[in-house]
């Protein structure tokens, strides 16, 4: 189900000033797809999700799921949040401590008053679709971090909402189980084909859950895109970097060629991805650590630079080196097997396609 949202604004005063949490914000969420609120804390990403659910209650705007309107401050339309046909999944995962799983899932149901024989049946349909088929009646206290979570979006789905939301649901986990509970999440939500929108600081878990990402700053929708998009077609700075780890260079637009934009910066001129600014303009050139591929030998050709390995950081699944290319320092990925070593001279070459220009 669709989600719209029009010139939503919420705003707080705190010590004299104030706080815009959300400043005119218009987005449209696309039926039956994971749609990610992305952005660092204080960005207004929780009170947006918050004034879907209800929880909220915004200054201005409106908010639409579906065909019916939930909040409008011109229409004085406030649904209460248990009316908005929703499923919600919180941070704490606001698990029952008294009760078995069993009664945690069954909670919205009998708040509803739905027939025992019927909410037996939901119960046991749910926690089958998240794998816990025989912990009915196991304490939830018994349970650990992962399964209280698996119980938390079996309570959220058992009243077969029209969309669900999740709150930074696998920030309390450790990293591992956060790594197989976020494959589990996607396959869940993927099966149900349900709308789903989730918050998040955790760019890995954006990049890996969501077909589409919205970028918070501020209170504002800054960017929004698959995440391919986002990575590889950031439109800022602030996007380029904050999504994942970067060398932002900076750059001066020297030429526009037909198949590539050229500019001078830190490192030497480079032919990068075509891009619509101005000769002459200041810009920012980012740089993936993993597209900066080291050698001892001399390159010949487009992109080629020079530089010295000025720090290793191994870390597993590759070394993490640190090139200084004249005053710049550049973070490379570098496989794990590799012979280079701290004082190296190497040489790189970075294709035109991997290099991004942005708004400075």
């Amino acid at each position: 189900m669709e989600i719209q949202i029009k010139g939503l604004r919420k705003h707080y005063a705190s010590e004299g000033r104030i706080i815009k949490a959300l400043d005119d914000v218009d987005l449209i969420i696309p039926a039956n797809q994971i749609f990610t609120l992305l952005g660092p804390s204080g960005c207004g990403k929780t009170t947006l999700l918050r004034s879907i659910v209800g929880l909220e209650s915004p200054d201005a705007g409106e908010i639409r799921i579906g065909d019916e309107i939930v909040y409008s401050s011109g229409k004085k339309i406030a649904v209460p949040t248990e009316k908005r046909g929703l499923g919600m999944v919180f941070q704490t995962y606001a698990i029952w401590p008294h009760m078995n799983v069993f009664d945690n899932v069954a909670y919205p149901l009998q708040n509803r008053k739905v027939s025992k024989d019927e909410i037996r049946r939901r119960v046991e349909e749910t926690l089958s679709l998240v794998q816990l088929e025989g912990f009915e009646k196991r304490p939830a206290t018994n349970l650990s971090g992962g399964q209280q979570q698996r119980v938390a979006l079996a309570r959220a789905l058992v009243g077969k909402p029209k969309v669900i939301l999740f709150d930074e649901p696998l920030s309390n986990l450790d990293a591992k189980l956060r790594e197989e509970t976020r494959k589990e999440l996607k396959d869940f939500l993927y099966e149900l084909k349900i709308t789903a929108v989730y918050v998040t600081h955790d760019r890995v878990e954006a990049l890996a859950l969501s077909d589409i990402i919205a970028i918070m700053r501020s209170g504002r929708i800054i960017e929004t895109g698959s995440p391919k998009k986002i990575y590889f077609d950031a439109e800022s700075e602030f996007v380029a970097d904050f999504i994942g780890r970067a060398n932002l260079i900076k750059a001066v637009i020297q030429e526009q060629r037909p198949e590539a934009t050229v500019v001078d910066s830190a490192i030497g001129r480079l032919a990068c991805r075509k891009a619509d600014f101005p000769v002459g303009a200041a810009v920012t050139l980012c740089l993936r650590p993993e597209f900066i591929s080291l050698t001892r030998g001399d390159h010949q050709g487009t992109n080629v630079i020079q530089g010295n390995i000025v720090t290793m950081l191994f870390v597993g699944d590759a070394f993490e080196g640190e090139i200084r290319a004249g005053e710049q320092l550049l973070l490379a990925r570098i496989e794990p097997e590799t012979k280079l070593a701290k004082d190296n001279e190497v040489w790189f070459q970075v294709k035109p396609e991997h290099c991004l220009l942005v708004a400075g």
